[in-house]
């Protein structure tokens, strides 16, 4: 494995930072209080190239890797969680579409999310199915050819902005292998019997749009499966193994964010006369945080390098997403405590980085569903 990034990487990795830095830090905050999103800078990372860098060339991605796409995760989640997660997350599900997706189906769903002509969302949870997905009961019931889909989600990202959503459905409720009782379906959103509703009060990547969504008797054409009947479950596995990439990469992102905020910070901030970075406690907090978060990019970039050569192993993408999320978490805790007061503020950048941090323990599979895919790996 090399780990120097080629020159194209390395273009791209710079053309992400200075995106962002050019067009987050002033909404960035705007976006974290009112809840809310500006379409207009996702239009403009499509227009740059910045979504979809893994989608194959023939339907208008860059044909390039997981890695690239991850660059781009890092740099923008560095600058702000909310507005990357806002942007990036605007096709989530073309991963899914890419691997088990017919002909038609990519070059109809997939190429518009480049464009900035849609936007794509996957809806998986349910009230009462969250890590036990085998749970979910929406169901779509075959009648000729169509598929009637009845049900509701939860925690959906892009709910009440996406123009379509693969949403995971109970298709073959009698089959004695639990794990052969779901399929995919997409969804467009503007059928009749599709409701959201935006739900308020996150408490971190406010800006991005999460929503519970409702099907009533909603028809689709039996030409919208994705893969095949009774193979979603295994279709969701394969999936969650390149999603959870993404969330690696994020948490790389937010732990750097903590720790350019503690740096600046604590060299300018004074304390009995001289700056906070002069106290042996700091500059071990400083170390600490910078030593996990090189941790966490190895592991990353292993698991990534091995998914775009064609080797996935699961087991080290769940370490990678686990550690990366919790390196974060660790990372914003320690950010909070060398501003004391002054980050309880929202005026300062680190509050935010606190509260964007945790939902990377919880999304695309808790810690503790992570934990048990390496232990069962292993024993």
């Amino acid at each position: 494995m090399d780990f120097l990034l080629s020159k194209e990487q390395k273009d791209i990795q710079k053309a992400a930072r200075e995106f962002a830095l050019g067009e987050f830090p002033d909404r960035a905050q705007e976006f974290d209080r009112n809840e809310s999103f500006d379409l207009s800078l996702w239009k403009k990372a499509c227009k740059l190239g910045f979504i979809g860098l893994f989608i194959d060339e023939a339907y208008g991605g860059a044909g390039l890797g997981f890695l690239e796409q991850g660059l781009v995760t890092e740099e923008f989640f560095a600058v702000d969680a909310g507005i990357g997660q806002a942007i990036l997350s605007s096709a989530f599900g073309s991963e899914l579409l890419s691997v088990f997706g017919t002909e038609e189906q990519k070059k109809r769903y997939i190429s518009p999310l480049l464009t900035g002509e849609a936007i794509m969302g996957t809806a998986i949870t349910e009230s009462d199915a969250g890590s036990d997905v085998i749970a979910a009961t929406t169901t779509a019931v075959r009648d000729g050819d169509e598929y009637i889909i009845n049900g509701s989600k939860m925690f959906i990202t892009n709910g009440t902005i996406a123009n379509y959503l693969n949403v995971f459905c109970l298709t073959n409720p009698d089959n004695p292998d639990r794990h052969q009782r779901h399929s995919f379906l997409l969804v467009e959103t503007d059928r009749p019997g599709y409701e959201a509703n935006k739900l308020h009060g996150k408490m971190g990547i406010r800006a991005s749009d999460t929503a519970e969504i409702s099907f009533s008797d909603v028809h689709i054409p039996s030409s919208n499966l994705v893969g095949e009947e009774g193979n979603g479950f295994k279709e969701l596995m394969e999936f969650f193994n390149l999603t959870r990439l993404h969330v690696t990469a994020q948490g790389i992102g937010i732990s750097r964010a903590a720790l350019t905020e503690s740096i600046s910070y604590t060299k300018k901030r004074k304390q009995f006369g001289v700056p906070l970075a002069s106290f042996q406690a700091t500059q071990f907090k400083i170390a600490e945080m910078a030593t996990r978060i090189k941790a966490a990019s190895n592991l990353y970039y292993k698991a990534v390098w091995l998914v775009d050569n064609g080797q996935m192993d699961h087991t080290l993408v769940a370490m990678a997403k686990w550690f990366s999320a919790e390196v974060a978490v660790q990372c914003a805790d320690m950010a909070m405590q060398m501003h004391g007061g002054y980050g309880y503020l929202d005026e300062y950048k680190v509050q935010r980085i606190y509260r964007d941090a945790k939902i990377l323990e919880i999304y695309e599979g808790t810690k503790e569903i992570e934990k048990t895919i390496i232990a069962r790996a292993l024993l």
